[in-house]
């Protein structure tokens, strides 16, 4: 089952409600204005909605282990 946030204009993978053929990818889709750089996060949706547009898969996880050099 999908969480839906029913007061949002958007679904989980960016479409618009009530409409097909249309997403919606800049700052505005974000429930709560952040306090930090607003840019760096519009960026940061807008890559991952190239990613689910095209159909690319997430990347894996990467772990660092160890403090040292």
């Amino acid at each position: 089952m999908v969480y839906r946030f029913w007061h949002s204009g958007v679904d989980d993978q960016l479409r618009v409600h009530g409409l097909q053929g249309l997403r919606v990818v800049d700052a505005s889709i974000m429930p709560r204005m952040i306090s930090a750089n607003l840019n760096a996060s519009t960026l940061m949706i807008a890559d991952k909605a190239s990613d689910m547009i095209r159909g690319k898969a997430a990347p894996e996880a990467v772990v660092v282990s160890g403090t040292g050099v």
